[in-house]
């Protein structure tokens, strides 16, 4: 199936060279994310029914696996959900730049996902939903799913990227569970863990009443439902309880604001519907409590067919990160782009979400602009390659490569003028020295790195060899110029034949050495407590420095430490120390992040010494603060913050 999606996509490519006039060789086009925008999130294969999970500064999605079904004659299939037996998986930290972390392959049934299904007894898996919770002091995930219209499954891991297994062997839930009695369709999860660690699983849809239901049948179907979740997350605790929601559809949704309950979903196409009940859009209804009772309120996101041409079902969920709410959706933008028409095939998307003071949800503007890139790029760690802002030609594949997450995956299918790009990578003001990969290849041939653009500034060129098999891998090195500030870095690969020319499994920037890090002096943009500022010419790069001698509870906080990207940064401290060893709390941001850091003496008062710890800071300005723990403390010159 990959073959024949990337014959298309060549044949595509070559005509529009062909009738511009460019030659063969011209960099390949984007399929429907472009260059700027953050919709569709990625374009390289396909993803329905997203579901959100946020974990340490960083947003999972969890997708139904749509792939392209074809007729004999090689022309698309209307899709048939046929293919939905796994669960595609990827993920970012600022919003732009997403991580491809495969297919989980949930659907065990009948040799499903070539015999390689975890949960044996599901022949599919539809619209996944995952949380996580801590129990007996380690984090746990979980990974709800839908077995068609028949039933939910759960399976976990110790990752949110696994790897997963099935806990029970069995349908967590099914039409026999207490309380499921009159639901239609058993599908679409969604699952939420509330402040005090109890879980809540929320299912259902469908209309009562087959092909001919009443008016009232479609106005209050009863079909959604809400279960408690035991202590385990993998059993339920007493019978599900039926939510009353006016036109209910398909598609549930939690979220909790300010101590409310919001349940949302997807509202019914049939019927006579109020203007305050459209069809086809999300709305919600609001509760005190997880298991409700809930009462509508409104409505939020448009059908994707008002924003997107390609109309067809609506599923979301809302979720926060780093303080700000948005909601994931999906709409057929790829496969239209594609083919002219979306033909079902559903590909995931984000927007913000703002919730007034009073409680209500503002519509949601869908769009192609999406949300901002939040926070920069480290291009001097490990960056998997699958890591793509944007991209042309290229696909993604399982990777053998020792060193990467799991379910490992490499870039494939590259020839020539194909490309990917990742946006804002923070060079930082002394720049890049040089950029290595991680390559295997039969064939091999060059990746440009480029700035920018697709033709922008050339600042390197690695020279990819035939490594020996498209597993074998080797990694290669070259030199960077002029690779300084932020900017959008464009990976281009040529080469000749019409085969792949090379996978590519990472990369890496190394960092020009003359860039030290930053030095804050204590007489700079400071604060003190029950400290004072000497002004004695004994500092080595300043005219002062923080005399904690005699002070107790004394501190200094350091007002602007900027960081170009979130990450570790080692902190040195200059000071100096008569005898003994003297003990400070660390503070970042507000929080202690280190306890009783000992400072050894350095024999007098006028004797400089060095002291270096680690703290993880955040990208943009910090504030950094030490506070004695004992009568006194050292008498501390400056800070310097590293630069990686």
């Amino acid at each position: 199936m990959k073959r024949k999606y990337k014959i298309f996509l060549l044949i595509i490519s070559l005509l529009a060279s062909s009738l511009s006039g460019m030659p063969a060789f011209a960099a390949t086009s984007t399929i429907a994310k472009s260059v700027g925008n953050s919709n569709p999130l990625i374009d390289h294969h396909l993803g329905a029914d997203p579901s959100a999970l946020t974990y340490n500064g960083r947003v999972y999605l969890y997708m139904s696996s749509d792939n392209y079904e074809y007729n004999s004659d090689n022309t698309i299939k209307d899709n048939s959900f046929a293919n939905l037996k796994s669960v595609n998986v990827i993920s970012s930290d600022d919003m732009v730049n997403w991580t491809d972390h495969g297919s989980i392959p949930v659907a065990g049934a009948y040799g499903a996902n070539s015999g390689q299904g975890i949960a044996k007894w599901a022949g599919a898996s539809w619209a996944p939903a995952a949380t996580v919770k801590n129990i007996n002091g380690k984090d746990k995930f979980f990974l709800y799913f839908a077995n068609s219209a028949g039933g939910i499954g759960v399976l976990t891991a110790d990752s949110p990227i696994g790897p997963w297994s099935d806990p029970i062997g069995k349908a967590l839930v099914t039409l026999s569970t207490p309380g499921m009695s009159g639901v239609v369709w058993l599908f679409d999860p969604a699952v939420f863990v509330d402040s005090d660690g109890t879980g809540y699983l929320y299912c259902g849809g469908g209309i009562p009443g087959d092909s001919n239901p009443t008016q009232a049948q479609r106005a209050n179907p009863k079909t959604a439902r809400v279960l408690k979740l035991g202590s385990d997350m993998t059993s339920i605790v007493g019978s599900a309880v039926t939510i009353d929601a006016p036109f209910m559809f398909e598609d549930s949704g939690i979220h909790k604001y300010n101590g409310t309950y919001y349940y949302s979903y997807c509202i019914n196409f049939s019927g006579t519907h109020p203007s305050n009940i459209p069809a086809g859009e999300i709305g919600y209804m609001t509760s005190s409590s997880p298991m409700g009772p809930f009462t509508y309120k409104g409505h939020f996101l448009k059908n994707p067919g008002v924003f997107f041409k390609s109309g067809g079902n609506n599923h979301h969920c809302v979720f926060n990160l780093n303080n700000e709410w948005y909601v994931v959706y999906h709409a057929q933008t790829v496969s239209q782009a594609l083919f002219g028409a979306g033909k079902g095939y559903r590909s995931p998307h984000i927007n913000k979400l703002v919730q007034n003071q009073d409680g209500t949800i503002q519509e949601v503007a869908a769009d192609y602009k999406g949300v901002s890139q939040i926070s920069n790029l480290n291009p001097y760690n490990r960056v998997e390659a699958e890591t793509i802002g944007w991209n042309a030609g290229i696909l993604t594949e399982k990777c053998s490569a020792s060193g990467g997450p799991v379910s490992n995956q490499d870039v494939t299918s590259i020839h020539n003028g194909d490309w990917i790009a990742v946006g804002n990578a923070d060079f930082g003001s002394d720049g890049a020295k040089t950029v290595k990969a991680n390559v295997a290849s039969t064939v091999g041939g060059k990746i440009e790195i480029r700035l920018d653009s697709v033709t922008g500034s050339l600042v390197g060129t690695l020279d990819v060899p035939s490594t020996g098999g498209t597993q074998t891998w080797k990694e290669i090195e070259t030199t960077v110029s002029n690779a300084t500030g932020v900017h959008n870095v464009f990976f281009v690969f040529t080469g000749n034949g019409s085969n792949n020319l090379f996978n590519f499994d990472y990369w890496q920037f190394s960092q020009n050495s003359s860039n030290n890090g930053t030095t804050y002096e204590a007489e700079g943009d400071t604060t003190f407590t029950n400290a004072v500022v000497e002004t004695l010419n004994l500092g080595y790069n300043g005219t002062g420095y923080a005399n904690f001698n005699g002070y107790s509870d004394a501190a200094i906080q350091w007002n602007n430490v900027y960081c170009a990207y979130d990450g570790t940064k080692n902190v040195k401290f200059r000071y100096a120390l008569e005898k003994g060893a003297r003990n400070l709390d660390v503070y970042v941001n507000g929080a202690k992040v280190s306890s009783d850091v000992s400072f050894e003496a350095t024999g007098s008062w006028s004797t400089w010494g060095e002291k270096t710890i680690q703290v993880a800071l955040k990208s943009g300005s910090n504030t950094l603060k030490v506070v004695t723990t004992g009568t006194e403390g050292p008498n501390i010159d400056s800070i310097t913050v590293s630069a990686k």
